[in-house]
């Protein structure tokens, strides 16, 4: 693939190369999820799964670059969580910020608990923090978010 400059509609940004396709979420994945949200027996076309793989692909690694950035800056060579978050607000990303904010607390208190059971009890560890913490999903989320308003909703596929 040949590399070209792509402005983003984000101030100040320039992206100078495409994610090559050895960079990208495996369509497999991709499909899966967007397979999540639509009513069953519904089909995806092979060209909505890449151009969806390579939308996510491009925005996991226009948002990890930030958060690189700021690591970068701060003498660092780790990205966390809070770096995410971080990046997720200087790029304009706040309902995205919020949300991961929350995962990540949440990660960290399961964690903590986690080891606390061990130390306490030497139990075999048998919980999954993706279940502990599904944040995206149905039902967790807290009643005061909203639905981010440039992402559809299964009834808007319709």
């Amino acid at each position: 693939m040949e590399d070209a400059n792509y402005y983003c509609a984000l101030p100040r940004v320039m992206l100078t190369t495409s994610v090559h396709e050895d960079q990208r979420l495996p369509i497999a994945n991709v499909g899966r999820i967007m397979k999540q949200v639509l009513p069953p027996n519904s089909k995806i076309s092979k060209k909505a799964k890449e151009t969806m793989q390579e939308c996510a692909s491009e925005f996991i690694g226009f948002v990890t670059g930030e958060a690189a950035d700021r690591c970068r800056k701060e003498k660092r060579k780790t990205i966390n969580g809070d770096d995410i978050c971080h990046a997720f607000e200087a790029l304009g990303l706040d309902h995205y910020a919020e949300a991961m904010k929350r995962y990540v607390d949440r990660y960290r208190e399961w964690e903590n608990h986690i080891i606390s059971l061990k130390v306490n009890t030497n139990a075999p560890l048998d919980s999954s923090p993706r279940a502990e913490l599904s944040l995206f999903e149905g039902g967790l989320l807290h009643e005061d978010d909203q639905t981010c308003p440039n992402v559809a909703t299964t009834t808007e596929f319709f």
